[in-house]
């Protein structure tokens, strides 16, 4: 079961999204975590969140085990430039591209048909029966016991503005 997950108009250009993104190509879900918890590029923390979304709806939507899944493919393409521009000399405008980019990756299993077991639901009649049998629990309020004073020199040595 592949599972997709995108990431659109991120404001990082995609030639340096790129370099991030080719350190994860094909790696186990776990060992690209790792490494993008620990790469310095800027590109690094919204792939890292891309990925744990993508991992998450494979989780939630597919009940596939996370330690089985691998990323399979992930590409960077480009979205719209943002053209600004920038006064020079002698009367000339020169244009600025803030360049966007677009984020896919996509997720497959190791072992094909992996699944998280999930428990067995129990029927009607035992819920509604368990409901009944449990009582809200009663909390007893704890005592808040008093702080223990401080030698008087302490606090003159710790304080910050002197009188």
């Amino acid at each position: 079961m592949k599972v997709k997950a995108r990431l659109k108009y991120l404001r990082i250009a995609p030639r340096k999204t790129r370099m991030v993104v080719d350190l994860i190509r094909r790696k186990n879900v776990e060992q690209a975590q790792t490494i993008l918890n620990y790469a310095v590029k800027k590109g690094a923390n919204p792939v890292l969140k891309l990925l744990n979304s993508a991992v998450a709806s494979a989780k939630n939507n597919f009940q596939l085990d996370p330690e089985n899944l691998y990323i399979s493919e992930i590409t960077v393409d480009e979205g719209p430039k943002f053209k600004r521009w920038m006064p020079r000399s002698r009367g000339m405008a020169y244009e600025i591209q803030k360049k966007t980019s677009h984020i896919t990756i996509v997720l497959d299993e190791i072992v094909k048909g992996k699944k998280i077991k999930k428990k067995a639901e129990k029927p009607l009649e035992q819920k509604k029966d368990e409901e009944k049998i449990i009582d809200k629990p009663k909390f007893e309020r704890e005592l808040e016991q008093p702080k223990p004073k401080a030698e008087k020199g302490l606090n003159k040595i710790f304080r910050r503005k002197s009188i």
